[in-house]
């Protein structure tokens, strides 16, 4: 089978690769139909997730259908659509019973798939604990409307979940990529009072106010003074920090109330400084972590039930025969793209 393969850093190939087996009882092998590209990718790419292993088929947001299953998994059986966690977490350690799954201690949990073990961006993958990981696809639920379920929207979820939005909020959400739209789409389901949305890139500012025309769109430079207006508390009571570039951890605790929560969801390439000196008397919580994506048939509710639209950022499609152009494109952030979809069947 065809498969992007992680060679050494900065370099991908689509190399040939057996198709994968079940290696255990709780495995699922899935043909996989659509997967993305996910700025982690870049990140492996680029040699910023020293845990990724070289070798490895990368990716870890997909959807396809169950090929076979091992005699453990219940939940699925082969014929059926599903989506596919960006986490494989056992379910039955302290921290998959808490919920907290992105810290499973199995050595196969956690971040595994397009990192540690082989992933999506294949025309099969291996699922392991697919009793877990794979959440079956309600028949009104098309690929595309699945195709994040399992990674960014599950980004969006958790962040939004934690933070404990309430309705008199003022939100404020720093970057609007995949992730940062994701995050906006649960936030607006916590109905807060405003949302506001930073961003650099004139084309993803244009992005949001042609989809969410309800939400304040602003430039960094004029950001703090902005929110400081909308909510009348000096500053948002909610902040999401997705942009992870350079300046953005600063923005976010400066743009946020005293006493209000700061959720970082970005994923940095350097360490960030935490100046306790110039935050003291704000009194912020900052909540951080990786992405505890358990909520996916929570999320495939919402989309089936028309709360949920994540369709319009797929803005390019490519077949995987092509993947190191949809590559090129998409870490040049070139021709209006959101986030591409990979035709694995091609």
């Amino acid at each position: 089978m065809k498969a992007y393969t992680y060679i050494e850093k900065g370099r991908f190939e689509l190399t040939d690769k057996p198709r994968p087996t079940l290696q255990g009882p709780r495995d699922a092998i899935v043909r996989v139909t659509q997967a993305s590209i996910c700025t982690s990718d870049l990140h492996i790419k680029h040699g910023s997730v020293p845990k990724a292993v070289p070798g490895i088929t990368v990716g870890h947001e997909m959807v396809g259908v169950v090929e076979e299953a091992g005699p453990a998994v219940g939940n699925v059986r082969p014929g059926d659509r599903v989506a596919v966690n960006v986490e494989t977490f056992c379910g039955e350690c302290y921290f998959c019973r808490h919920g907290f799954v992105n810290n499973c201690t199995s050595p196969e949990g956690g971040w595994a798939l397009g990192c540690r073990i082989d992933g999506g961006q294949a025309e099969y993958v291996r699922v392991p604990f697919a009793d877990c990981g794979l959440t079956p696809i309600p028949d009104s639920v098309t690929d595309d409307a699945a195709l994040f379920v399992g990674d960014v929207l599950a980004t969006g979820f958790w962040a939004a979940r934690i933070s404990s939005i309430s309705p008199d909020d003022t939100v404020l959400i720093i970057g609007a990529g995949p992730t940062g739209i994701c995050t906006l789409l649960c936030a607006k389901l916590h109905r807060p009072r405003h949302i506001a949305v930073c961003e650099t890139d004139e084309g993803r500012r244009r992005f949001v106010s042609q989809h969410y025309p309800d939400v304040a769109v602003v430039t960094p430079g004029e950001c703090q003074a902005a929110v400081a207006a909308l909510s009348g508390r000096g500053g948002a009571d909610v902040v999401f920090e997705v942009a992870g570039g350079r300046g953005t951890f600063a923005m976010a605790w400066q743009c946020a109330r005293p006493n209000a929560t700061v959720t970082i969801v970005a994923m940095y390439d350097t360490p960030q400084v935490l100046p306790l000196p110039d935050m003291y008397g704000k009194n912020l919580t900052f909540k951080t972590g990786g992405v505890d994506g358990c909520d996916c048939a929570e999320t495939l509710r919402l989309i089936s039930e028309g709360l949920i639209d994540t369709t319009p950022l797929i803005t390019h499609r490519f077949p995987l025969s092509d993947i190191a152009r949809a590559y090129s494109l998409f870490e040049s952030h070139a021709d209006g793209v959101m986030k591409v979809a990979i035709d694995c069947t091609k």
